[in-house]
């Protein structure tokens, strides 16, 4: 199959770990400056306020013992990809969107403040860090225990990352507070969730969050893969899956349209992205002119072997034919000189029952030696000299004894036999006659006229190929009990069974049954019998292969691809295009991904996560339902600022999904406004910094002493964070 190169992809190669300097500490010692940690899914992010922007790493830790030095190491982030060993032992402080892994957790803070030069026996820094919406209060008091036991941090704020990406994006000029409104949307790693934001205030109280993030849409980007190529050589990883979202999948401002579109193979083609795996080409042995010449020597050299082989054992062969025959000529001569009972005792010791025996033996060694002499002599068969001759079938029984009647009857066997053999000889002779006769008309009428000639085997092939697809369409029918051709079946064996046939005894007594005097009635056996290739299947095949072999060999406009073979085996145009099939020998094309409809179909997951097997909500019904709780005026501030946040917030099309979806809820009049975050990765983190730097910040961190009065559960109400278990700003 031919594809074009320039839309083909190739898979990146894995990047090349970076080795991080850790930083100095010298700036920071004995200041307490606020350090800000984004303890995301997929990565951490984390420096202290006054940075520009945050040191990142996957959020993944490998406990893993070196082989060499048998010296147990821990590594974190794309450290693990360097050892092979280490990918099995990788372990997340996340489980899906909850944070429980808390060893993990501890070890990839001990990178960070390692990689930020921290060398003092405890962090003496305020702590800005992030949790999910609504977090689990086991996680938030086991992430406080950590904080404030294991690092002994003077004061600790939890806040949700996107909002706070929001804050970095609509942060006022000073001296101006920061009184945005907006409705949040993140799009993180394993969920998705919707805040409303009123006067610079989260309203945690009317946030929402789906169970559908990218982990979730890089998994049914895999599945959908793996089913589309259930025999793929190559492994699809969860990296290769996630590179592929990011790069060719983007979202649908009408999906149901787009599938209507896509219909037509001319558009799916058009929509396709190829994606090209490594490969390994087999390895062909390339001989030279050389070497391919000793081998052609080599098998003659073989071959003439084997023919003085055979030579040889057609002449021992030979030989000892005539010598078997010399030996009986002489046994044959010694019938004159001995009486009866000897000779009966020298025809028994040679294993022969009368004369006759013997004499049939020796002419068949004649016969037999005087063919291979020929053979040897002119190379071609023995032709007989003449026709064979029966002189005892016309002599009459009285004149013969008693072996000349044996004799006798022998010979009408072999004349009736000879007589058969000229009969089939002579209509053989006839219908080659005929057959060369008709190929001269047909080649006369083809000479004449090419393609009226060529359009009459044409419709004979289609009127034989629509008998064909009949019986096909009969026997479809015949497996649906419930079709009119099943159900007359029923009715034919229902008839068959109580039809009033001849009794047993009354056929006893000279009554006969007639069934099947008439061919018609093996018809029903035709009808009933759905299993069964009837012979006018059979013939109508052989003469649809002579007639398309005609016209294969004739018609220069019929090719392969019009026989009925090719046809039933095509398969159709928009199932050609949705996976184009390559050959066999095709190695490369073997290991080639095409994504179609896949590419709008896992962003739709979004809002529709029922399509993925996912009970719950789309993102359009859960902003309707946020949107219904604020009267007009309030949700008009909010609708003016739609923003959105995340990592697949970059895919493309989100914004005309979301103003597709958001319109027609809303009233006409009312303005609507989908923007994106300039960073919608590293935002967070750096609204973050932004609010650390305020007076604010020190005033919303609960301290150690509060930690030891309410416990590890208690935060402090504040704009940017959750309001579970949490008590209001004095």
């Amino acid at each position: 199959m031919e594809v074009d190169e320039e839309n083909v992809s190739y898979l990146p190669p894995l990047p090349l770990p970076t080795v991080h300097v850790p930083a100095s500490y010298d700036a920071h010692r004995d200041k307490q400056t606020p350090l800000c940690i984004d303890n995301g899914s997929t990565h951490l992010r984390f420096g202290f306020c006054t940075s520009e922007s945050p040191r990142t790493g996957l959020n993944m830790i490998a406990k893993y013992k070196e082989r060499k030095t048998n010296k147990p190491l821990l590594l974190f982030g794309e450290g693990i990809d360097v050892e092979s060993g280490a990918k099995s032992q990788a372990r997340t402080p996340w489980e899906g969107d909850v944070l429980l892994n808390f060893d993990a957790l501890e070890n990839a803070l001990d990178y960070a403040f390692i990689q930020l030069g921290i060398d003092a026996p405890t962090v003496d820094h305020p702590i800005l860090m992030t949790e999910r919406l609504a977090s689990p209060l086991h996680s938030r008091a086991l992430t406080s225990e950590l904080m404030f036991e294991q690092y002994s941090v003077p004061s600790l704020a939890l806040c949700v990352d996107s909002v706070m990406s929001f804050y970095h994006n609509n942060l006022p000029s000073p001296p101006v507070p920061f009184r945005s409104d907006g409705l949040v949307v993140s799009f993180n790693t394993a969920s998705t969730s919707v805040i409303p934001v009123l006067d610079g205030r989260g309203l945690m109280s009317h946030a929402k969050r789906i169970p559908w993030g990218a982990m979730q849409a890089t998994d049914y980007l895999q599945k959908l893969v793996q089913l589309k190529y259930p025999t793929f050589p190559s492994r699809l990883t969860t990296v290769q899956s996630n590179w592929m979202l990011q790069n060719f999948c983007e979202f649908a401002t009408d999906y149901t349209a787009l599938l209507r579109r896509l219909k037509d193979p001319l558009q799916m083609r058009g929509a396709d992205r190829i994606i090209q795996f490594p490969y390994t080409l087999p390895a062909t042995e390339e001989k030279t002119e050389e070497e391919l010449a000793r081998i052609a020597e080599r098998r003659k050299e073989q071959g003439r072997k084997l023919q003085e082989l055979a030579a040889k054992s057609r002449m021992e062969k030979l030989l000892q034919k005539e010598n078997d025959l010399a030996h009986l000529l002489s046994v044959r001569e010694r019938r004159e000189e001995e009486t009866k009972r000897e000779w009966a005792d020298t025809l028994k010791e040679e294993g022969f029952s009368n004369d006759a025996a013997l004499d049939s033996v020796i002419k068949k060694l004649e016969a037999d030696l005087k063919k291979a002499r020929k053979k040897e002599a002119d190379g071609e068969n023995e032709e007989p000299d003449g026709p064979p001759s029966f002189p005892l079938v016309d002599t009459p029984d009285e004149e013969l004894d008693e072996e000349g009647l044996k004799e006798k009857k022998k010979q009408k066997l072999l004349k009736a036999g000879h007589e058969a053999r000229e009969r089939a000889k002579r209509e053989k002779e006839r219908e080659r006659e005929e057959r060369e006769a008709e190929e001269k008309r047909e080649e006369e009428e083809r000479d004449r006229d090419l393609t009226g000639w060529a359009n009459k085997l044409r419709k004979e092939q289609e009127a034989i190929m629509t008998r064909i697809k009949e019986r096909s369409r009969r026997k479809a029918a015949l497996n649906d009990r419930k079709s009119a051709a099943s159900q007359a079946r029923m009715k034919s064996i229902a008839n068959l069974a109580a039809d009033d046939r001849v009794p047993k005894k009354r056929r006893k007594g000279g009554g006969e049954d007639m069934f099947g005097a008439d061919d018609a009635d093996w018809a029903i056996y035709r009808k009933i019998n759905t299993a069964a290739v009837s012979s006018d299947e059979e013939e109508d095949l052989v003469n649809l292969q002579a007639v398309e072999q005609k016209l294969l060999t004739h018609d220069p406009t019929f090719t392969e691809e019009h026989t009925h073979a090719s046809l039933t085996s095509q398969r159709s145009a928009l199932m050609s295009a949705f996976r184009p099939q390559y050959e066999e020998s095709d190695v490369k094309g073997k290991t080639r991904i095409h994504l179609n409809v896949e590419r709008w179909r896992v962003c739709e997951a979004w809002f529709s996560p029922s399509m993925a097997g996912v009970d719950s909500a789309g993102l359009g019904e859960v902003l309707q339902n946020v949107l219904a709780r604020f009267p007009d005026p309030e949700k008009g501030r909010l609708v003016q600022n739609v923003f959105l946040t995340g990592g697949p917030s970059q895919l493309p099309n989100i914004v005309s999904r979301l103003h597709a979806t958001l319109r027609p809820i809303l009233p006409p009049e009312m303005p609507l406004a989908i923007v994106q975050a300039a960073d919608a990765t590293r935002d967070a983190w750096r609204g973050m910094a932004d609010f650390a730097k305020t007076d604010e910040f020190a005033r919303v961190g609960v301290t150690k002493a509060e930690y030891e009065e309410w416990g590890g559960e208690r935060i402090k109400r504040w704009w940017g964070g959750n309001w579970n278990s949490s008590t209001p700003l004095q």
